[in-house]
């Protein structure tokens, strides 16, 4: 999700690779601060994939000659790299045929969105977590990044707080001056799941 990809004025190497990214230099208040590359700083739009991704979802498909492949949602969503216009896993005329979750695990599930408008509004910054009672747990944060963003490591600081989680989930983390306030975002956002799950 991207103005510039939907502006047909401005260069954008999802829409025509090789082009350029308007982003970059241009207004990036709803862009990537971690996970971008010189050639997109655009976020993934999606909430239900930040939410599949801390169920650690399989998505399941059907190719054109009818073979099928089941592709852990850890491996579905790609970094833009150098080739930002090649967003999934899926090969040429693949289709996803249903998504599964694995058997459900304890702890309670919670899904923060905080957006600039009550509806219809992408994630300036998104929190799924499951959080057991001692306090370890998931967390894939949305808004923040090309794909939905999580990083298994970082979750065992989850009994520290939301600070000790985001300072591992930024680690390299490169916002602009108009998205810098995602980081601190994000972790408060964070901080308030973390609040709901031990109420």
């Amino acid at each position: 999700r991207c103005p510039y990809f939907y502006d047909t004025n401005q260069p954008c190497n999802k829409r025509q690779p090789g082009s350029g990214c308007a982003a970059i230099g241009g207004f990036s208040r709803q862009h990537a601060v971690v996970g971008s590359s010189d050639a997109c700083i655009a976020t993934h739009p999606s909430d239900m994939a930040v939410a599949m991704r801390a169920l650690d979802a399989t998505v399941e498909t059907v190719g054109p000659t009818g073979a099928t492949r089941r592709i852990p949602i850890v491996d579905f969503h790609r970094l833009p790299g150098n080739t930002p216009h090649v967003e999934t896993a899926l090969a040429p005329g693949e289709l996803i045929t249903a998504v599964t979750l694995p058997k459900p695990v304890g702890g309670k599930h919670i899904y923060r969105k905080v957006r600039d408008r009550a509806s219809y509004a992408f994630a300036l910054v998104s929190v799924a977590a499951i959080v057991q009672r001692d306090g370890s747990g998931r967390v894939a944060l949305g808004g923040v990044a090309h794909k939905p963003w999580r990083i298994e490591a970082a979750e065992a600081a989850l009994p520290r707080g939301a600070r000790a989680v985001m300072a591992q989930l930024f680690a390299g983390a490169k916002p602009t001056s108009q998205n810098e306030f995602k980081l601190q975002l994000a972790e408060r956002t964070l901080a308030a799941v973390l609040a709901q799950a031990k109420a």
